[in-house]
């Protein structure tokens, strides 16, 4: 009998049969995403399995030390990172705006999926009569745990109150809802509420001018090992091509002005698809603010990014270069500055077994 495969009957696709881990995080909005991509790669690969690994990250752990306290976004990934690159998972489900732009040796981004509306979201403690910012009285208080939300919104709204806000999407909103709680509102991610069924909770979208949203807001990344070339081809087909190229642009920028969790850098990027006329283009605004709101640098360009990578890479490059142009590094210099005495001063109440100090 032939062994000879019949011509007509295509191959069996590489994952076919395979056992894939996935890792992220715990929470129920991690949850929510890692099933998202987990369904897309089922549906292109029926007959391989997908199995989630879930655990609870040091960010996850700790809801009481404000963001910027932790000096980088590692928090959120790099516990998930050392069971990639262990083997233990074969691939990592995350937040995009949480990832670092530096991944560590061995890591890389293998895909990011179509973008949820990446804007940020003000809601109003339940009852609330207020429907915007503007309509807040004199020491009303905003919680909030991301500098670059607190340093735009002081910017336009100087007699508002920031206090931090940690935790979970469900945390946050039991704490906005407490009664004895001094929040008036807090500042969460549109796309976070939206995949959690919670658009009802949104009491006003905030884009530009007044806010910019976080690099990455919105979108979906899968980390995967460099060394791993079976499931970059599996990831590879979940990626959008106009978010990608997006968030690439942004990331960039952000990897060239040296930013992270803690520096108010805030985009708004828009993909113009190909004409008749011209190639595909990227339109960014994007800005970096002092924490206190009294400082800012903002640029907005459209440039050609022709669906290549490389070049959307470059218009990052080029505007954070316009940036520091304008004097972005002088402001971030002195965040840093700020930040380093801060932690010192932390460091110092800790020795002494009195009380770390949480700033926003």
């Amino acid at each position: 009998m032939s062994t000879t495969a019949d011509p007509a009957t295509p191959p069996a696709p590489p994952a076919a049969g395979k056992v894939y881990r996935i890792g992220t995080r715990s929470s129920r909005l991690a949850m929510i995403q890692t099933n998202i991509v987990r369904d897309a790669l089922i549906a292109r690969n029926p007959s391989a399995t997908f199995e989630i690994t879930a655990m609870k990250t040091m960010g996850d752990k700790d809801k009481v030390t404000a963001l910027h306290s932790f000096g980088a976004k590692a928090l959120w990934t790099m516990e998930l990172e050392a069971l990639l690159l262990d083997g233990e998972v074969d691939l990592i489900v995350h937040s995009l705006k949480d990832m670092p732009t530096q991944l560590p040796d061995g890591c890389k981004l293998g895909s990011i999926l179509e973008r949820e509306d990446p804007r940020d979201a003000l809601v109003m403690k339940a009852g609330s009569p207020h429907t915007s910012l503007a309509d807040l009285p004199p020491g009303s208080v905003v919680g909030t745990s991301s500098v670059r939300r607190g340093a735009q919104i002081l910017k336009q709204y100087p007699h508002l109150k920031l206090e931090n806000a940690r935790g979970n999407v469900d945390t946050r909103l039991r704490k906005l809802d407490d009664p004895e709680s001094p929040y008036a509102c807090i500042i969460l991610a549109a796309a976070g509420l939206i995949r959690m069924d919670l658009s009802h909770r949104i009491t006003a979208y905030l884009s530009s001018p007044l806010v910019l949203h976080a690099v990455g807001q919105g979108a979906i990344g899968i980390e995967i090992r460099a060394n791993d070339p079976s499931v970059a081809s599996l990831v590879a087909p979940l990626t959008h091509t106009p978010t990608s190229l997006c968030c690439l642009a942004e990331r960039q920028l952000m990897r060239t002005l040296e930013g992270g969790c803690s520096v108010p850098i805030g985009v708004e990027t828009k993909y113009i698809p190909a004409t008749d006329d011209a190639g595909a283009k990227i339109e960014m605004r994007a800005s970096v603010s002092a924490v206190d709101g009294t400082q800012f640098v903002e640029v907005d360009d459209v440039l050609a990014v022709d669906n290549d990578e490389a070049k959307a890479e470059e218009i990052g490059r080029a505007m954070a270069a316009r940036m520091l142009e304008q004097g972005a590094g002088a402001i971030l210099a002195e965040i840093q500055k700020n930040k380093e005495a801060a932690d010192a001063a932390a460091a110092a109440a800790k020795a002494e077994g009195g009380e770390v100090p949480v700033a926003e």
